[in-house]
């Protein structure tokens, strides 16, 4: 598996055709559509896919996440969720306590602004190029009144990493290759949702000086399943069965996430009718007992019917008189 890493790309909400009053499911739906027009595996002769690609991807992984697109939104990260560096002026420190030009100048209104920037100029000098005073880049980067060694914590990176529906509901291992090259091992707990972000500490950015490494941040993206679909904690299933076993009942045997089991249909079951398997279903954080399996039956009778079978109920529908829709009727009516 490869993980799409981050690009520089334009507003997030451009990216994917919306306005900042998206709702979450229109994100979601704007971020499926464009996925299917831009994926290079379903577009190979189109150059440009890759790059739209992972730029769609950078914007649904900031905007998926309510936290950092509210951050976003308040002007806290940019478009690849990095941190936008705190501007800070003299007007946000000069009327501190510990005002460097205060002290030393005994600044009032009549200072000329100019001996302020010549004594930031020399304190700078005396501290071996750094600050003589304390602003917020230098707390950040380990510094402070007369300077000192930088650090600071390095960037997160964000990826996306689509998960086939099996493995995130039973969990596994995998490796994933990074845009650098690196392979990381990466470990899908049971149950991961579409969506759910995976932390793995120190796989980041490397980090300023002495300051440690920021983390790699992936988001999962769960493919869809031909025959399951996740409601919760629960898997979902149709399943097909045959007239006879609508009718006389039966056992049958069921697919499920762990594998088949078997299951008795009633006698007289309908189309519609719900079955439940007891905790067949997903891994509950923190609980030992899973979801269920919900099994929806569906009625399918054979393309081509058997005379003997179309002979017997032409003359049952004579003698018995079944009307199903009779309720439906009548409330249709009231």
């Amino acid at each position: 598996m490869t993980a799409k890493g981050p690009t520089k790309t334009r507003d997030p909400y451009e990216v994917l055709g919306l306005t900042a009053k998206a709702t979450a499911d229109d994100i979601k739906k704007a971020y499926r559509k464009l996925v299917r027009s831009s994926h290079p595996d379903l577009h190979p002769d189109d150059k440009d896919a890759e790059a739209r690609f992972k730029a769609i991807s950078s914007a649904y992984d900031l905007l998926k996440d309510p936290e950092t697109r509210a951050r976003f939104d308040a002007g806290e990260i940019d478009a690849l969720g990095a941190e936008r560096p705190q501007r800070q002026y003299y007007r946000d420190f000069a009327d501190a306590p510990d005002n460097v030009y205060q002290q030393r100048r005994g600044g009032g209104p009549d200072v000329d602004p100019s001996d302020f920037f010549a004594e930031i100029l020399r304190n700078r000098g005396r501290a071996g190029g750094g600050f003589g005073f304390d602003t917020g880049f230098d707390r950040g980067f380990g510094g402070g009144f007369g300077g000192g060694t930088r650090s600071a914590a390095g960037a997160d990176a964000r990826y996306t990493l689509e998960v086939p529906f099996l493995d995130a509901a039973r969990g596994t291992q995998t490796r994933i290759t990074l845009p650098d090259g690196q392979g990381l091992a990466v470990k899908i707990p049971p149950g991961t949702q579409d969506g759910q972000t995976l932390r793995l500490r120190g796989k980041g950015a490397p980090g300023y000086g002495d300051g440690p490494a920021g983390d790699a941040l992936i988001t999962v993206s769960v493919l869809d399943h031909p025959v399951f679909k996740r409601e919760g904690d629960d898997i979902v299933l149709t399943l097909p069965i045959t007239f006879d076993e609508a009718i006389l009942g039966g056992k049958v045997t069921v697919p499920t996430i762990d594998g088949p089991v078997g299951l008795t249909i009633p006698a007289g079951a309908s189309s519609g009718r719900v079955m439940r398997l007891r905790g067949r279903g997903l891994a509950r954080k923190g609980q030992k007992a899973k979801g269920d399996q919900r099994v929806e039956l569906k009625v399918v009778v054979p393309k081509e019917t058997d005379a003997d079978l179309r002979d017997f109920l032409t003359e049952w529908r004579k003698t018995h008189a079944f009307d199903p829709r009779t309720e439906l009727m009548k409330g249709a009516a009231k």
